[in-house]
């Protein structure tokens, strides 16, 4: 049995949106301002090699809790997806290139990815061809916007060196 004294159960939806705007606002106030790389696990992830700084299904414990901030490990490729986009992703390390909707993008240190909102969705995987070594970014969504334009993630392949099979998501 649940343990009601630990979370009061709204008596209406009208204040249950006073209770989640509470709660939003508590998380600004006292949550986690500074979250460290070694704070956050490498996860190896059908997309690829993931680590999340702000996922609020995972980590409760941030200031910000609208937003999806992660770094990806570009070792040879990703995984291919679609969704709405309203993703931007900022180029840490190394070089390489994106293929959205079947158009080569390509990128370096220092640039700036962005995935257009688009009904249906982007269509995307991404390549690295630094010799060097692994490319690295960060990516920032912004999850009210996603939810906005009805984010919807279908994998289409997954990343080398990952077993995992097409669950999820899928729209078959």
């Amino acid at each position: 049995m649940a343990d009601k004294s630990s979370k009061e159960v709204p008596e209406n939806a009208y204040e249950a949106a006073i209770q989640y705007q509470d709660r939003v606002l508590e998380h600004g106030r006292t949550g986690k301002i500074v979250i460290r790389d070694e704070d956050r696990p490498w996860e190896n992830t059908r997309q690829g090699r993931i680590r999340y700084f702000l996922n609020a299904a995972m980590y409760s414990d941030t200031a910000l809790q609208e937003w999806r901030v992660f770094s990806q490990e570009i070792r040879t490729q990703s995984g291919k997806h679609r969704h709405q986009g309203g993703v931007s992703i900022y180029i840490l390390e190394g070089k390489g290139y994106t293929v959205a909707d079947g158009k080569r993008y390509d990128w370096g240190k220092g640039d700036l990815l962005t995935l257009p909102v688009k009904p249906g969705g982007v269509e995307h995987q991404h390549f690295n061809t630094n010799p060097d070594g692994p490319s690295r970014w960060m990516a920032f969504v912004y999850i009210p916007l996603a939810n906005h334009v009805a984010l919807h993630l279908r994998q289409l392949e997954v990343a080398p060196g990952h077993a995992a099979k097409l669950r999820g998501g899928n729209d078959d």
